[in-house]
């Protein structure tokens, strides 16, 4: 069984679903092979127009899964290549709690929606793991470099109104309402002048992309080597602390 369930519920529209619920749709080489898999099938799909990219159970994605990398699993910057470099416009549907790289996988998309139990967090400081998919640059893009600085220096969870008042994301939901929201957003798009659509988009990415091109180039730099952590031994057990809190924690 694929850890990324694919989709197809309106003309033009895939959904694609990290499916590891009971480890938070932690982040594993398979997943994350799966996912690029299913990314690169779509890109050659003339029927697929928009794509919505979503977690089961009540986690977006808790970032990169523990005992994949305590195992010495190698993850690298080029790992969601396929996902910053789809075709298609990609919105995040942001179910649940969406931390470290689960918050990269979100910020590659086009743009985010949330439901109120979405909660947001840049823990690497926290954990001691060098960014590697594009924080740095794309997290201030968001919310702009004071919030960028404060969500990545204190590891704090943004719950999602907050989320939604910085710009992390567009639009906040009823969990219920989520996924036909992202859905009936993705309808649209895929209503669009196709070759329009790409110009335009195409556009956007220059723009932002070449803001950030210092910092994706430095960051991409320091993660070339794979994630490294500062304390490897402790590591297993600041991520569990963070978990916890993320279960049960105050919404900050």
């Amino acid at each position: 069984m694929s850890d990324v369930r694919l989709d197809r519920p309106a003309p033009g529209v895939a959904v694609l679903t990290l499916d590891r619920p009971a480890k938070y749709n932690a982040l594993t080489p398979g997943l994350l092979a799966a996912l690029g898999g299913q990314l690169r099938d779509l890109a050659e799909d003339p029927e697929v127009r928009a794509i919505v990219l979503t977690g089961a159970g009540a986690a977006f994605c808790a970032g990169l899964d523990l005992d994949a990398l305590g195992g010495g699993a190698d993850f690298g910057p080029d790992d969601i290549a396929p996902l910053i470099g789809s075709p298609h416009p990609i919105i995040a549907a942001i179910n649940g709690v969406a931390v470290t790289g689960g918050l990269e996988l979100a910020l590659a998309c086009d743009f985010r929606i949330a439901s109120t139990n979405a909660r947001f967090a840049d823990t690497h400081a926290r954990v001691g793991v060098i960014p590697g998919w594009g924080l740095t640059a794309r997290l201030p893009q968001a919310v702009g470099q004071a919030w960028a600085r404060r969500m990545s220096f204190t590891g704090d969870y943004v719950d999602a109104t907050t989320a939604h008042r910085i710009g992390l994301v567009s639009e906040v939901t009823d969990p219920d309402d989520l996924l036909p929201r992202a859905i009936s957003l993705a309808s649209s798009i895929a209503t669009t002048e196709p070759t329009t659509l790409r110009t335009i988009r195409s556009v956007y990415d220059e723009v932002r992309d070449g803001t950030g091109a210092d910092g994706l180039n430095r960051e991409a730099a320091y993660a070339s080597g794979g994630f490294t952590m500062a304390d490897a031994d402790s590591f297993a057990a600041r991520r569990e602390a963070l978990l916890a809190r993320a279960r049960g924690g105050r919404a900050q």
